[in-house]
């Protein structure tokens, strides 16, 4: 009996939950690997705030290709496969960025990195819920969202210890994420595959749209994920300038350690969505995002690492309230013939807002000033869960 049978043949369970689960975890800490190495880019090719920034906006346009070209192939290929696929895209993203610290190769390191990502957004999340056993079933939603957020707040904590502790900075952090995704990719094939394969494949592109009565629900779901996700997009890009030119703290592993407290909390905000009442967490997210985010906005302008850190946490749990509940708005309110078209839809709104912010904020603070720059970068944010939040207010009220 074939390897690929046996594999198809075996039932989801324990470990196969456990082996997917740790494959999407290292899929996204590889996506944010380089947040903490930006500075030394900067020092050793002499690249402005506005090149780190574009950089950094290379991998939203690689989720975004992959999310409408590969959103729905898993369902025709089989998600072993497609997990497979976007491991060897962060593998040969890890080598792009071992080959060359120029702004070409990190251009096109960050275009396969997000690729990577935005294969698994999607494939992993469902594959996690397939493959967890009966009595982990509740949870499994959960877990997934979870080992995304906590991937994607591990890079940046791994990398920045390494650069900061051990040798080679601009390499063994990439050299051991080879490795990790090596294994990675054997879990995954050992694992049951749990999509029975059609006869006849027909890969397509996924179409984009908004019913019409899905639009009072996207609209303020959108603004609010959007202003949640540019958070992330700020704390994954800039901090390191902040933490290095604001803060005046030189340490590459505090770096991590603002990043990883924003993911945190965004982790721990989703897991306690359930003891606000289910009407009000979209309009409680939106609050929390606008202190924290302003929180952030004042640490910059008093150059307060305490106060950073704090903001980081309060916007965390903000931005992953709205983000989980919004989706889940999103996609309750969305006809079943069309909920993968809606939800592709939100999460293109959703990675544009991880980048456009952040090269606007690149460009003000070319002109203006790195301070300036994040002060009105957060206070533009707290305006937007603002005005969300206010519109949900009105929805309801008309409703009732």
């Amino acid at each position: 009996m074939s390897r690929s049978a046996t594999s198809t043949q075996r039932s989801p369970g324990r470990v196969s939950f456990l082996l997917v689960t740790f494959a999407f975890l290292m899929a996204m800490l590889g996506t944010t690997l380089p947040t903490p190495l930006y500075p030394i880019y900067q020092q050793r090719m002499d690249y402005s705030q506005i090149i780190i920034t574009v950089i950094f906006a290379a991998y939203a346009v690689g989720v975004i290709t992959a999310l409408i070209g590969f959103g729905s192939w898993s369902d025709q290929l089989g998600r072993r496969r497609l997990l497979i696929a976007g491991l060897a895209l962060a593998v040969v993203s890890d080598v792009v960025f071992l080959s060359s610290p120029e702004l070409v190769p990190l251009l096109i390191g960050r275009l396969l990195s997000g690729m990577s990502a935005g294969i698994f957004t999607g494939t992993a999340t469902v594959a996690v819920i397939e493959q967890a056993p009966p009595e982990w079933q509740k949870g499994a939603t959960l877990t997934a969202t979870a080992t995304n957020v906590m991937g994607l707040g591990l890079g940046p904590l791994v990398a920045g210890v390494l650069a900061q502790y051990v040798a080679w900075p601009l390499h063994l952090p990439y050299a051991l994420h080879i490795v990790l995704c090596a294994l990675a990719m054997m879990g995954v094939w050992w694992a049951p595959e749990t999509v029975e394969r059609p006869e006849r494949v027909r890969l397509r592109i996924q179409r984009l749209g908004i019913p019409d009565e899905v639009r009072g629900v996207f609209v303020p779901a959108g603004i609010a994920g959007f202003a949640g996700t540019a958070v992330l997009g700020l704390f994954t890009a800039a901090a390191p300038s902040f933490v290095q030119k604001t803060l005046g703290i030189d340490n590459l592993a505090m770096i991590g350690v603002v990043v990883i407290t924003l993911f945190i909390a965004s982790a721990l905000g989703q897991a306690g969505m359930r003891f606000i009442p289910e009407r009000k967490r979209l309009i409680v997210g939106c609050l929390i995002l606008a202190v924290g985010v302003l929180v952030v906005g004042g640490a910059i302008g008093v150059a307060s690492l305490w106060l950073m850190l704090a903001g980081a946490a309060i916007s965390g749990a903000g931005q992953g309230i709205t983000l989980r509940s919004g989706l889940g708005e999103v996609v309750g309110a969305s006809p079943k013939d069309r909920k993968s078209e809606v939800t592709s839809t939100y999460f293109v709104v959703i990675y544009v807002a991880i980048s456009l912010p952040v090269v606007g904020l690149g460009v003000t603070a070319a002109l203006t000033s790195l301070v300036a720059a994040g002060i009105a970068f957060s206070v533009i944010v707290a305006a937007l869960a603002l005005i969300a939040m206010g519109l949900l207010i009105r929805r309801q009220r008309r409703e009732d």
